[in-house]
C-alpha cells in the first residue's frame, strides 16, 4: 500500500471486461491500479514485478488459467491476495479457486462498491465470498457425505428391507449369522442409524439399494 492507497492488478482475457473493471474502479480515491494482465501467466510476472496488494483475476484464461496462476501467485509468498472476480460459479471452480489459495470468489454482475469493499477485505486477509457462491458453499457442506458399501454389505441390507431375520439373512448369504451382524454393525456405522429399519430406509433414500420388489 502507498500513500493510503491499495495498489491492485487487473487480469482477464476480455479486453472490453478489464477495461470496465479499471473504469469501474477508476474513480476510486483508496485503490490504485498498477498493472493489467490478459492471461494467468502474465499476472504471475506482474505480481512477482509489481508486488501488489490485491490481485483481481479472471478463471477461464488462455496460456494460464486463473486457477493455475493463483497457485503459483500463493506460492511465491509475496503476499498478494488473489480476489477472482468471473462468471462462473460451479462447485469446481469454486472449491479449485480456493483450494488453489484464493482469499475471495466474486461474480461479475457484483456492484462497484461490493468490488470496493471486497478488495479491501481481501486486502485485509478476509475471506470474501460472492452471497450466490457463499450459498452453494453451505448447501455442500450440508449435503450428507458421501457412503461407500461392499458388496457383502449391500447383500445384508436387501435382505433386511425383504424382512430377513439375522438367521435367515445367514443361511441365504451362506454366512454365519455373527458376521451377519457384524456387516450390519458397520452398515449403521456408515449410515450414522441405529437400527435395521432406518438403516434399510437411509440406503433407499441415498440410491444404495434398490427398492425391494413386490
Amino acid at each position: 500500500m502507498t500513500d493510503g492507497k491499495l495498489r491492485i492488478i487487473v487480469v482477464d482475457d476480455h479486453t472490453v471486461m478489464r477495461a470496465g473493471v479499471v473504469a469501474l474502479l477508476a474513480s476510486e480515491p483508496t485503490i490504485d491500479i498498477v498493472g493489467e494482465a490478459g492471461d494467468g501467466r502474465e499476472a504471475v510476472e506482474l505480481v512477482e514485478r509489481l508486488r501488489p496488494d490485491v490481485a483481481l483475476l479472471d478463471l477461464r484464461m488462455p496460456v494460464l488459467d486463473g486457477v493455475a496462476a493463483t497457485e503459483r501467485i500463493a506460492a511465491r509468498g509475496t503476499g498478494t491476495r488473489v480476489l477472482v472476480l468471473t462468471t462462473y460459479d460451479t462447485d469446481a471452480d469454486i472449491e479449485h479457486a480456493i483450494e488453489a489459495g484464493a482469499i475471495g470468489y466474486l461474480l461479475k454482475d457484483t456492484t462497484r462498491d461490493q468490488l470496493v469493499d471486497a478488495i479491501h477485505s481481501a486486502a485485509r486477509g478476509e475471506t470474501v465470498l460472492a452471497p450466490r457462491v457463499a450459498e452453494r458453499l453451505v448447501a455442500r457442506m450440508r449435503r450428507p457425505a458421501p457412503v461407500t458399501l461392499t458388496a457383502r454389505e449391500i447383500d445384508v441390507l436387501n435382505a433386511v428391507a425383504d424382512g430377513l431375520s439375522n438367521a435367515d439373512i445367514g443361511r441365504r448369504l451362506v454366512i454365519a449369522e455373527a458376521t451377519v451382524k457384524t456387516h450390519l454393525l458397520r452398515v449403521f456405522a456408515k449410515l450414522d442409524v441405529s437400527d435395521r429399519t432406518h438403516a434399510v430406509i437411509v440406503a433407499l433414500d441415498r440410491g444404495l439399494i434398490t427398492r425391494p420388489g413386490p
